[in-house]
């Protein structure tokens, strides 16, 4: 996928550029300071796993899931990725959004008390969801488009917390064959690390 490749060409149209997340977030949070300007959020996705050190590779951009990001930051954001690709950086304009915000009514009850913070600077902090909750959604992207197997792998995921992950998987479609695809997906899954659901 996208994620593979490292050497996309940034333009003004949907091309995907990537970013390093740990080296982009210290200097954004730099960035921010100079500015006088601050923010703290909840990221999902797979910049969370690169920052965690779960899997070593680049990503296309840091998605917020909680709070809305202020215009003021989403300003700011967008001048620093011109910034970056004036440095020879490969950033868009969006690399930093609240793509993801719609899934927050659908995580496992409770995630909020759940979430881990991953960096903090001078100017910017940021959380991640829970490990189950985490590993929650990853799946539900295997389930859903195929993908995310590499992340799937590289957090390792028990034979309980795969257990633990089918009925909240279940409800995320309301397609009457959902249930049985989910099972049959995390049951190939696990096959591949070594057990049997």
């Amino acid at each position: 996928g996208f994620d593979k490749c490292y050497s996309i060409i940034y333009n003004d149209t949907q091309r995907w550029a990537l970013m390093k997340p740990n080296e982009t977030i210290v200097r954004f949070d730099a960035f921010l300071a100079k500015r006088k300007a601050s923010f703290e959020g909840i990221a999902i996705g797979g910049s969370p796993l690169v920052m965690l050190g779960i899997v070593v590779r680049e990503t296309r951009d840091c998605d917020i899931i909680d709070p809305e990001i202020p215009a003021s930051i989403l300003n700011l954001a967008k001048t620093f990725a011109e910034k970056e690709r004036a440095n020879g950086e490969d950033l868009r304009d969006d690399w930093f959004n609240n793509g993801p915000a719609s899934m927050g009514k659908n995580l496992p009850e409770g995630w909020r008390g759940r979430i881990t913070l991953i960096f903090k600077g001078r100017s910017l902090t940021l959380h991640c969801l829970g490990r189950e909750d985490l590993l929650k959604t990853k799946l539900q992207g295997l389930c859903d488009r195929g993908t995310d197997i590499d992340d799937c792998i590289a957090m390792k995921p028990t034979k309980t917390e795969l257990k633990n992950a089918i009925s909240w998987l279940e409800q995320q479609d309301g397609n009457p064959d959902w249930p049985k695809h989910v099972r049959e997906v995390l049951e190939d899954f696990a096959k591949k690390l070594g057990y049997e659901l």
